[in-house]
């Protein structure tokens, strides 16, 4: 007997979203009622860029580490950042305040900020339309921390080649490569998919990844191979109050799989231990001594006032 997925009308997409506010384009609006023309770019090219911003006790986390990164993407696609950072943080302060009044809660619950600028609506054409207003998407929603167990084993991944585009460092709404690379763990119930481009350590499909030995923390070095991630400039402060090395460069791969431990890092994994690469154990198979050290000085950085 055969069976079959009733697919929901267009009429019927949205329905379940949440009632809780969205900015979109200057006004806020329940995120199930908010629309984009067909003919925005974001929707037909992909031509915009993100970013995802923790959000704990009501405060973004390193808002203004995530700004200038948005500053840095939007200059590479040739927009210009259509609001100040005070009026990002306005806006946000806003969204932040709405969800908690939603979730009925004294304290503010953790969140996740989602901010999208695409080019705007335009004539298809695939030549950089110019003088068209960029389209402003912000909404929030509630942060999955990863659970206890798993952060307490450590988490499994697989590698894979990295086939993605070589502008990696801008945080593209384009993420087709990036779905792909996550479906290849997620296929075989891993975590993540650590990637080498031509024998060298790229990144993850939706994470930055450290290798330790010998007690120093290694990263692959900013450029347009990978998305410099928040946590580089985070995890350089944890390291040197921990008393750690640390040092961008090339990593090839026989170093990855010969590390002490791994690590994975990102807005919603914060510090994540890879303790299983290819079903062979990393180091002693356990989360270790580093990763210990770094999350610990992780978590005390969230409770520190932050710009």
């Amino acid at each position: 007997m055969s069976t079959s997925t009733t697919l929901k009308s267009p009429a019927d997409q949205g329905a379940d979203l949440p009632t809780t506010l969205c900015y979109l384009n200057g006004a806020y609006t329940a995120l199930r009622d908010a629309k984009i023309s067909v003919m925005d770019r974001g929707f037909i090219f992909g031509d915009g860029v993100y970013e995802v911003v923790p959000v704990y006790a009501g405060e973004p986390f390193r808002f203004a580490q995530h700004l200038a990164r948005l500053d840095r993407s939007l200059a590479e696609l040739r927009i210009s950042n259509p609001l100040s950072h005070a009026e990002w943080r306005e806006i946000t302060q806003q969204l932040v305040a709405d969800f908690t009044r939603e979730a009925g809660t004294e304290t503010p619950p953790d969140q996740l900020i989602y901010i999208q600028v695409s080019r705007g609506v335009a004539l298809r054409d695939h030549v950089m339309t110019s003088g068209v207003a960029p389209t402003i998407f912000v909404m929030t929603n509630l942060m999955k921390p990863v659970p206890a167990a798993q952060r307490a084993a450590g988490v499994a991944c697989v590698s894979a080649e990295d086939f993605r585009w070589e502008k990696a460092h801008i945080k593209s709404t384009s993420l087709l490569g990036a779905v792909f690379s996550r479906q290849i763990s997620a296929d075989v119930g891993a975590m993540e998919t650590v990637m080498f481009r031509n024998g060298d350590l790229s990144e993850a499909a939706a994470s930055n990844v450290w290798v330790v030995k010998d007690g120093c923390v290694f990263g692959t070095p900013k450029d347009h191979l990978v998305l410099e991630g928040i946590r580089y400039g985070l995890i350089e402060e944890l390291c040197r109050a921990a008393g750690l090395g640390f040092e961008l460069r090339r990593i090839s791969r026989a170093e990855v799989f010969a590390a002490d431990e791994l690590l994975l890092s990102s807005a919603t994994k914060e510090i994540l231990p890879i303790t299983r690469l290819d079903g062979l154990a990393v180091g002693s198979g356990q989360p270790g001594p580093v990763y210990a050290k770094l999350y610990a000085g992780y978590q005390r950085a969230k409770a520190e006032p932050t710009l």
